[in-house]
């Protein structure tokens, strides 16, 4: 915990929140201290939450960043995209009536919009899910790109009234994956256009006032 910094950009407090030391590359370490929680939504869930419990009201941040690797048969590897919507694979009630990817008993959509984005940084849809998506596995992703931590991340920032953004470099998706270095190879391009992006981050955000990044999804009611 001592490690993790709230940065503050643009008059705002960020919270960066990655999976692995594997994407934590050095144009990154030059520029945040972020919250690694491990991989998967239930480590970023718990690790998330757990993070944000122990921090005093006054000293929470404005807004979390999910920052990392994503993969795409889509979109182009090595570039830097911005979620415009977080749906869960995962979720699947609809033996019981409910929409494919919608939590039962919750007043949320299947896919929850990001009201929040990044000037000058490409958007797409974001799925989230335990599984690493390869080869034909994607003809069953309803998004234009797949990780395994950002819807997870995105639910325990609601908890607390905080909004969030994400952040992917595509590392994977063009070739079906078959070993550790598929996924690797690509990490160094990763972590030099992430930290691009956040080079741009200050005049982005300070660009847009406080009710617009603090504004949570639709559906979403403060606690």
């Amino acid at each position: 915990m001592s490690d993790v910094a709230i940065e503050t950009v643009g008059g705002f407090g960020l919270l960066f929140i990655m999976a692995t030391e594997q994407e934590y590359g050095p144009e990154l370490k030059a520029r945040i201290r972020p919250l690694i929680t491990g991989v998967g939504p239930v480590e970023a869930g718990v690790g998330t939450a757990a993070f944000l419990s122990r921090l005093g009201t006054e000293k929470k941040p404005d807004l979390l960043v999910s920052i990392g690797s994503a993969g795409s048969r889509l979109l182009e590897q090595g570039e830097v995209y911005q979620a415009s919507a977080i749906s869960f694979r995962d979720m699947d009630a609809s033996p019981i009536g409910f929409e494919k990817g919608r939590t039962p008993f919750l007043e949320l959509p299947a896919e929850i919009a990001i009201p929040q984005q990044i000037g000058g940084v490409q958007a797409a849809r974001l799925s989230t899910g335990s599984n690493i998506v390869s080869g034909a596995a994607y003809d069953a992703i309803d998004a234009e790109m797949v990780d395994m931590e950002g819807f997870a991340v995105m639910r325990a920032g609601h908890h607390f009234a905080i909004p969030t953004i994400a952040l992917k470099g595509i590392s994977d998706g063009k070739d079906e994956l078959h070993h550790f270095d598929d996924w690797a190879d690509y990490l160094h391009a990763v972590d030099l256009a992430l930290a691009k992006v956040i080079d741009r981050l200050e005049e982005n955000v300070a660009a847009m006032d406080r009710a617009y990044w603090t504004k949570l999804p639709e559906g979403v009611e403060r606690r």
